[in-house]
């Protein structure tokens, strides 16, 4: 209808509008954004077909020393092991050498992989709707436009069963103090949370990637569960090392939100690789 204000997110036509962009980074993570596009360029050179940024920098929310760079980059081939270590050499590099940015996350595929119709649904619409194009041809011209419906939602964090699983070996694996703890709590809680929004996002018909108020619009819909999500929310943030956390995601949170996926949405399509 005319006049109509589309929801949270999305365009005037009911799409997920792409939420980030090299407008939006904030001046302060500029000269860390210029390093890392010449750092690629010089590390992967004809490898690298395009790159992109996602996360709180490109979105204008990042925070000095509290955010991480995250990219996204789409190689002319299969990423190797060699790939991946360069990836991550040059995110240690960057993090090192930036205290705008506390860590630094890297994720590595073909171009095939993320054009190809198993993709579609998940790391397509990521890559069309939030991810910002920093160097080479952007893949989302050759991408569809996404509405919020259950096929994305199924296809996105319709997994989270499989998951589980190597989760509790993560935790068990991991060093028995609240600084080795942190950052899985930080994972698995923004992982829960944004898993909670997607299960309830076709009915709330939006978008949005703020931790708060995807724990928001999950309350509205599932009140039993509202403060469990809304204190993950908070951890997403500000992580502690709580070890009760991370065996209350496990044991209880985690398999009440993979079950009641399944049973709204269905399960996610499986990998060949696994999940």
């Amino acid at each position: 209808m005319a006049g109509t204000v589309p929801r949270p997110g999305l365009d005037s036509e009911g799409f997920i509008a792409r939420e980030g962009s090299l407008a939006r980074v904030p001046r302060a993570f500029r000269p860390v954004v210029a390093a890392a596009r010449d750092g690629l360029t010089d590390v992967f050179g004809t490898r690298l077909h395009s790159a992109y940024l996602y996360g709180s920098i490109p979105r204008g929310t990042a925070r000095m020393g509290r955010s991480d760079l995250d990219l996204l980059l789409a190689l002319r081939a299969e990423p190797t092991e060699a790939d991946r270590a360069d990836a991550r050499a040059l995110g240690a590099a960057l993090d090192a050498e930036f205290e705008q940015i506390d860590g630094h996350g890297t994720l590595l595929f073909s171009r095939e992989r993320l054009l190809s119709d198993l993709e579609r649904h998940d790391l397509g619409w990521f890559l069309a709707c939030l991810c910002t194009p920093l160097l080479g041809e952007d893949l989302a011209a050759r991408l569809p436009r996404y509405r919020p419906d259950s096929l994305l939602a199924r296809e996105t964090n319709g997994d989270l069963h499989l998951l589980l699983p190597s989760w509790r070996r993560r935790i068990a694996e991991t060093d028995d103090t609240a600084e080795a703890r942190r950052p899985l709590v930080r994972f698995m809680s923004r992982h829960l949370v944004r898993t909670g929004f997607t299960l309830v996002m076709p009915r709330w018909n939006g978008w949005t990637s703020d931790l708060r108020e995807m724990a928001e619009a999950f309350a509205g819909y599932y009140p039993e569960r509202a403060e469990q999500l809304r204190a993950a929310a908070v951890l997403g943030r500000e992580p502690t090392g709580d070890a009760a956390v991370l065996r209350s995601y496990v044991d209880d949170l985690g398999p009440w939100l993979a079950g009641e996926y399944a049973r709204v949405h269905g399960v996610k399509a499986p990998r060949p690789e696994g999940p």
